[in-house]
């Protein structure tokens, strides 16, 4: 390919867990767009890169038992990426999204407020009988509210 950016139909799709301006959590699917041909390891040959703005913090490796946890709020804005297992997030609007290894997740609720059956932010849990590892890249950035897909 030899334009300045790659076809979306191409790129890597993320979930995005966002709050809304009313405190209450969704899920929407998004796509990596913005990629631009260049060195990004010379001498090899040119690559399809993006750099996200975000600020790593902190890098966690993370082991979920099988179960569900209690609703809770991401601790900071962080990526989620399952190395084995399944693990799935429902929001508050009820949407369950289940990933595995080489999906990816954006945890932003933070901001989440709680609604009158006492949840706030997301519910986390095991698929199946097996651990999920996973990896969190924790970032500095403050949390958004009101914005989905606000990587592209």
């Amino acid at each position: 390919m030899t334009s300045s950016s790659i076809d979306a139909a191409q790129l890597a799709v993320y979930w995005h867990l966002w709050t809304d301006t009313d405190g209450i959590t969704h899920q929407s699917k998004c796509r990596f767009d913005k990629l631009e041909l260049k060195s990004f390891a010379p001498p090899a040959k040119d690559l399809w890169v993006r750099r996200l703005a975000a600020e790593p913090e902190d890098i966690t490796i993370l082991e979920l038992q099988p179960g569900t946890l209690q609703w809770h709020r991401n601790p900071k804005p962080q990526w989620i990426v399952p190395l084995s297992g399944t693990w799935f997030v429902e929001s508050m609007d009820g949407t369950r999204v289940e990933m595995g290894p080489g999906e990816l997740s954006f945890g932003e609720d933070q901001l989440a407020r709680e609604d009158a059956n006492g949840r706030a932010g997301h519910l986390s849990g095991v698929v199946g009988e097996a651990p999920c590892v996973m990896m969190l890249i924790q970032v500095q950035d403050p949390p958004r509210q009101g914005v989905a897909c606000r990587i592209d």
